[in-house]
């Protein structure tokens, strides 16, 4: 069902499209950080019967396993009834987004008032994250190997943080700088109070906010050092347009791919799963992939040849690289959407449009596809031909025109594998904005889409 309006095929009951819009804002609105995402995950995976893989000496087709890294990747498979050597059906999508993180030292006062200082994550407009309510994520590591979680406005009885900017009377200076000069990074500091601690103390209101801090959570100045604090933008995320069609919220980049690819392995029949079925949830996408938790790292290489090896498997690690090798991915990830204010920077013939379904994207990259995956034909083709016999709407896209810019994914990481990759995703409004938009009923087409592919 190429190039269909969705909307369509949901005319006499729209109610599977919104009921499963609802699970998903509850994803979104718990999943504020790589960290949260990968816990609301290990929730949903235990809930249908999953067991963490350290617990299985060995495996046999239906069994379900999971497997957690370092708690910010989450990668879990159904064992089908075809050899693991015959490949996977692999879903890969990752749970960052673009943020802010407090820096290692980061409460000072200046002129009265305990600010946090900040250094942000990922591609961000700067400017869009000014004069807006936010909230503090995290965890802080004491010495002593105590974990504290922190999570500060997104309670209704909690405070909230925000960036201050500049009155529109005393702007003028500021009003003649380019969009990307008019707030600079380092400027990017939320308040944090303005009330001094009682008695003639130096950095008074400084002093006022580690009490807080300390009396909360029993933590020091110094165990800020060892900390991984995220400010987000604080609240749920809400119904979006008057006929309720679409949903607003925070990081729909990837989360949504995320949620949609976990929830087609969860409503999977285990029994009707020849190829071996996976779902991995990873970090770090949103700058450069790199670290050991992002999909760069041996983890995951690591994690097959663990499989193999509980499947019977001789040589693991030899067997790792046959089973990636012959595995087959959609690599799911988000598209920008087709924005009729922003016409000119698309081809409006190759677009991601809401309401279409899912979209493919044979190559992703910059200009000259730079850092692209782009799919082989025979492989598009075999989608193609998935989705038109599930009856999934679906649609092609490009990352805007060719010069305009562009962006990447993890597909050519997992293709460095030798495996059939491409991306496949969901259109969005507002990427990397504190703000994003996607339609329910293209959340709910990808749903189906990964559900298909996982069973052929």
């Amino acid at each position: 069902m190429y190039r269909s309006n969705a909307w369509k095929k949901y005319e006499k009951d729209v109610s599977p499209v919104m009921d499963f819009a609802e699970g998903y804002k509850d994803f979104l609105s718990f999943s504020k950080t790589e960290r949260l995402a990968a816990k609301k995950a290990v929730e949903l995976l235990k809930a249908k019967g999953f067991v963490d893989l350290k617990d299985k000496a060995s495996l046999k087709a239906g069994d379900k396993v999971y497997f957690v890294n370092k708690n910010k990747n989450v990668a879990a498979f159904i064992i089908g009834s075809l050899p693991l050597e015959e490949g996977m059906r692999i879903l890969g999508a990752h749970i960052d987004s673009p943020r802010l993180d407090l820096k290692e030292h980061p409460i000072y006062e200046r002129n009265g008032f305990a600010l946090g200082d900040t250094h942000y994550y990922g591609g961000v407009k700067k400017y869009q994250w000014v004069t807006i309510p936010l909230a503090l994520h995290g965890v802080v590591v004491k010495k002593d190997g105590t974990v504290v979680d922190i999570n500060i406005g997104e309670d209704e009885k909690d405070p909230v943080v925000g960036i201050t900017d500049l009155l529109i009377h005393l702007s003028a200076d500021q009003m003649a700088k380019t969009l990307a000069k008019a707030i600079e990074g380092e400027n990017l500091d939320i308040s944090l109070g303005s009330m001094p601690l009682a008695g003639d103390e130096k950095e008074a209101v400084k002093a006022n906010v580690l009490r807080i801090l300390k009396e909360k959570y029993d933590i020091e100045e110094e165990d800020l050092i060892s900390a991984e604090i995220e400010v987000t933008p604080a609240g749920k995320a809400r119904d979006y347009g008057l006929d309720r069609s679409m949903v607003a919220g925070y990081g729909h980049d990837d989360r949504v791919c995320a949620y949609t690819s976990l929830m087609a392995l969860l409503e999977s029949d285990a029994k009707a799963i020849k190829h071996t079925a996976c779902c991995i949830l990873v970090d770090k996408e949103e700058i450069g992939s790199v670290g050991a938790t992002g999909a760069h790292s041996l983890f995951f290489e690591n994690l097959v040849a663990e499989l193999a090896f509980k499947v019977g498997g001789k040589n693991p690690l030899w067997n790792a690289r046959t089973i990636l090798s012959n595995s087959k991915m959609l690599s799911s990830d988000v598209s920008a959407g087709f924005d009729p204010l922003y016409a000119s920077v698309n081809d409006p013939k190759n677009a991601a449009y809401f309401g279409e379904g899912i979209v493919f994207n044979k190559y992703t990259g910059s200009r000259g596809k730079s850092g692209s995956n782009d799919a082989n034909p025979e492989y598009y083709a075999e989608v193609r031909r998935i989705m038109d016999e599930n009856e999934i709407c679906w649609q092609n896209a490009e990352l805007g025109k060719v010069d305009q810019g562009g962006g990447g994914t993890i597909a050519y990481i997992l293709g460095n594998y030798n495996m059939n990759v491409i991306d496949a995703g969901i259109g969005v409004h507002n990427m990397h904005a504190p703000m994003e938009i996607v339609s329910k009923v293209d959340v709910y087409e990808a749903f189906l889409a990964y559900k298909a592919f996982l069973k052929y």
